[in-house]
């Protein structure tokens, strides 16, 4: 379905009325860690135990290291990323100045092929988790702020489209378990409000790192859907929206979930 077409059930769907488009009242917004056991949120709280660690300490260290033919590192150009970067995760899916929508992960490989002349991290490479790990961690505890004015707000309703698309075999959307069933159980797990405010996290399952579109499509997959390359415009589209519905959470990364 083209993003045209998704923006138009989007507008059907809401009925015009946007001041109404949260399906859960703002007072009632809760991050998924406060769906987890207390044996978990402990691990993620715990800066020596969390697991995550270990990719945001590899992340610090390639900030560091001159990279592709301009042999520049990061640091070259932002110093001290505890200063440069702080705030800057929480602003992102964002629209650049080549009004092309980014996530953090397509910022970062925006920045190694015109700044660094390097190529690009690949999607789920350690080296991507790990520098994405380290530049969100330094908004940590700082409240989701994504802008969806102007050119982002075409991307805004695709992807508030594509949360409410119905989908799969099980022909089941987004909404139908995080906005209409959160805070119930499924198997043994408590079904969350799927707010991405802890990505890249360490998941239990996974016994490492992933990122936020790793989770989408480990979703896709459990409804039987389709599951579309690593960043296509349609996940980037739906991270923004799902960043606009989390507005106000915490910055959690590195983040530890089930």
């Amino acid at each position: 379905m083209s993003r045209a077409a998704l923006a138009l059930l989007a507008a059907l769907s809401a009925g015009g009325a946007f001041a109404q488009e949260r399906a859960i009242p703002p007072d009632q917004i809760k991050s998924g860690s406060a769906f987890l056991g207390q044996d978990l949120r402990s691990l993620q709280n715990d800066e020596f135990a969390n697991p995550g660690m270990l990719w945001v300490e590899r992340g610090e260290k390639l900030w560091r290291e001159p990279a592709g033919k301009k042999n520049q590192s990061c640091a070259s150009c932002h110093q001290d990323a505890k200063s440069s970067m702080r705030g800057v995760a929480a602003r992102y899916p964002r629209v650049d100045a080549g009004a092309k929508l980014l996530n953090l992960e397509g910022r970062i490989n925006a920045c190694r092929a015109d700044h660094q002349g390097a190529e690009p991290f690949r999607y789920e490479s350690e080296e991507m988790l790990a520098i994405t790990a380290y530049v969100a961690r330094q908004s940590r505890g700082l409240p989701m702020s994504v802008s969806i004015d102007g050119a982002a707000r075409a991307h805004f309703d695709a992807g508030r489209a594509a949360y409410r698309l119905r989908r799969g075999q099980m022909n089941l959307s987004c909404s139908h378990c995080h906005d209409a069933n959160w805070g119930k159980r499924l198997l043994s797990e408590t079904i969350s409000q799927g707010h991405p405010n802890a990505y890249p996290a360490y998941r239990m399952e996974w016994q490492t790192m992933g990122s936020l579109e790793r989770r989408l499509r480990a979703c896709l997959s459990g409804i039987r859907a389709e599951m579309l390359p690593y960043g296509s415009p349609e996940y980037l589209d739906l991270e923004l929206y799902l960043a606009w519905r989390a507005q106000g959470l915490p910055i959690e990364t590195p983040g530890v979930r089930r």
